[in-house]
């Protein structure tokens, strides 16, 4: 832990994960005044939005953890689009709504080089992957500058690979996990593990930290994830309900309904993620060959999504969350971090 702590610039052995849609950089400054490792996702923000941000955290006296994404990015299929469109043609005839005219606007996008040139200027101290890591030109600038690198596995075999290409910590995403699921070697999801189990087994394989991320939800997981071989936590849907959290107030609703189920769906984005069952996920499955790939089935979701949640239904709203959702309601994110950390 002490090691890991040091590599972070953190008091405790915590992280927030990085939540997009739900959390701008207030979450993200909260925990890291309280202790732990603030994240801020960075792969929907837009050159002029990142800027912004790596200029609120250079003025912070400890890191915050910038997260991007590796995937390769898919360019938008017309036919994929239209096949879409057409199923959620009852959708949009219920509500009065016209079809939108396809778009890439708000698409998650992969790290590129424009984006590194941009953090190169202020040279943050850590940065993390999910669905892999860039290509190796880019993450060696970016460890050039001394940036400590941290990665999603979702399988042993991704957590060995990481450690070859050099990150200095592999994070654990067990199946529990909240949003989307980090896989870049295999998109078998039969094939990843429960956090403890993926813990245990990264922890006796590898040498650098391995960070426990799925299924925090109080003290006691934390302790049994530590007990398994973690150096530290991840915690993402706990954080959803605080105050700093941007959390929809339909999610924020659902997050406290006792017995909510939870799913893996590609139904918001085209790549399976973890998130309460809604009217879309049953109607169409929460697996589908529906939607086009990643990331692009959301452009045709956001109408429906935005009059539904006037109306205070979260029929189409990706509901992302963990298998711990709601237990630490009423708390603000400093509280959340002492509570997991035991210092409260």
């Amino acid at each position: 832990m002490t090691t890991l702590a040091s590599l972070l610039g953190t008091d405790l052995p915590l992280i927030q994960a990085p939540m997009a849609g739900v959390q701008d950089e207030a979450l993200a400054i909260a925990v890291t005044a309280a202790g732990g490792l603030g994240s801020m996702p960075c792969a929907m923000l837009d050159s002029t939005q990142l800027e912004a941000a790596l200029q609120t955290f250079a003025t912070l006296p400890q890191p915050v953890n910038l997260n991007f994404f590796c995937h390769a990015m898919a360019e938008p299929d017309a036919g994929e689009a239209r096949r879409w469109r057409d199923a959620l043609t009852p959708y949009y005839a219920e509500y009065g709504i016209a079809p939108p005219a396809p778009s890439t606007a708000g698409a998650r996008r992969p790290l590129d080089a424009a984006t590194v040139d941009l953090l190169e200027a202020f040279q943050p101290r850590i940065v993390s992957f999910h669905f892999g890591l860039p290509d190796s030109a880019l993450l060696a600038r970016i460890k050039g500058w001394g940036a400590a690198v941290l990665s999603s596995a979702t399988t042993l075999e991704e957590g060995v690979w990481l450690q070859r290409q050099g990150v200095d910590a592999v994070i654990a995403q067990g199946i529990e996990a909240g949003g989307h699921r980090g896989y870049f070697l295999s998109d078998d999801l039969g094939r990843q593990p429960g956090t403890r189990e993926l813990v245990a087994s990264l922890s006796k394989a590898l040498t650098v930290p391995v960070i426990a991320a799925g299924g925090v939800g109080d003290r006691a997981d934390v302790q049994a994830l530590l007990a398994a071989g973690a150096s530290a936590v991840q915690a993402g849907t706990a954080y959803l309900l605080c105050p700093e959290a941007t959390t929809p107030a339909v999610h924020r609703a659902a997050l406290q309904q006792p017995g909510r189920d939870a799913a893996l769906t590609n139904l918001f984005s085209g790549r399976p993620a973890r998130g309460l069952v809604n009217r879309l996920m049953r109607d169409l499955g929460p697996l589908s060959v529906l939607p086009p790939a990643f990331p692009w089935a959301s452009q045709a979701l956001a109408p429906l999504r935005g009059a539904a949640e006037a109306l205070g239904r979260d029929d189409f709203s990706p509901l992302w969350a963990g298998s711990r959702p709601g237990t630490l309601a009423g708390r603000d994110a400093a509280q959340v971090t002492r509570r997991l950390m035991g210092v409260d």
